[in-house]
């Protein structure tokens, strides 16, 4: 079983939607897929009651019972895992870090938002982990995110080549417990989460 935690100690960088997203992105690739909500406000698990499947598997579990239900999920027939983390930089995110074989760093695109991501490479690079920058809720139709690539190679950020951005849509889809690709899968949106999990699935390897 691969394992993708996703992690910044900022809060409202979208790690949420991400998680999300590419849990179902990868259930309809052909993955058998778990969920671990490590955050204590469980928006993962929410997102999960108001879902008409059951699938991915979605569970909220304080971080020391982690390896447990990763554990579970591989013995069940998972061959994916995706990791919500908390907005901090703590032990349990740590060990989310471990844990996992790559690791995505959701970010806003400027400049305040990238010069905060240090400290969270520092604990992933800790943990021996991979990881690389996504520039995400982007404007559309601006320039931020050239810039905020430029910004990320000038602070030595491995950064994602692509941006996803901010549409109403991902809100929408969200708030009904559905990913962007089931909501609008036609959308400019559902076209940039497909380039993210190629992205994640090239990382894998799977």
């Amino acid at each position: 079983m691969k394992i993708v935690a996703t992690i910044n100690q900022k809060g409202g960088t979208g790690k949420t939607m991400l998680s999300t997203n590419l849990a179902v992105a990868s259930v309809l690739a052909g993955h058998t897929t778990a969920l671990i909500d490590l955050d204590p406000q469980c928006s993962a698990m929410g997102w999960s009651d108001k879902r008409a499947t059951k699938t991915p598997a979605v569970i909220a579990t304080p971080a020391p019972r982690l390896q447990h239900w990763l554990d579970i999920a591989g013995n069940n027939g998972a061959t994916l895992a995706f990791i919500d983390t908390a907005p901090n930089i703590g032990s349990p995110v740590l060990e989310a870090a471990r844990a996992a074989d790559f690791v995505l760093v959701p970010s806003r695109a400027g400049d305040v938002d990238l010069e905060a991501i240090p400290p969270t490479m520092e604990v992933i690079k800790m943990a021996k982990t991979r990881a690389s920058v996504v520039l995400n809720a982007v404007k559309c139709g601006s320039n931020l995110g050239i810039e905020g690539r430029e910004k990320a190679k000038e602070l030595g950020l491995p950064c994602a080549p692509f941006v996803i951005g901010e549409r109403v849509g991902f809100v929408r889809a969200f708030n009904q417990g559905a990913s962007i690709t089931e909501y609008e899968p036609n959308s400019q949106s559902a076209r940039e989460i497909q380039c993210l999990w190629k992205f994640v699935e090239q990382e894998l390897e799977v």
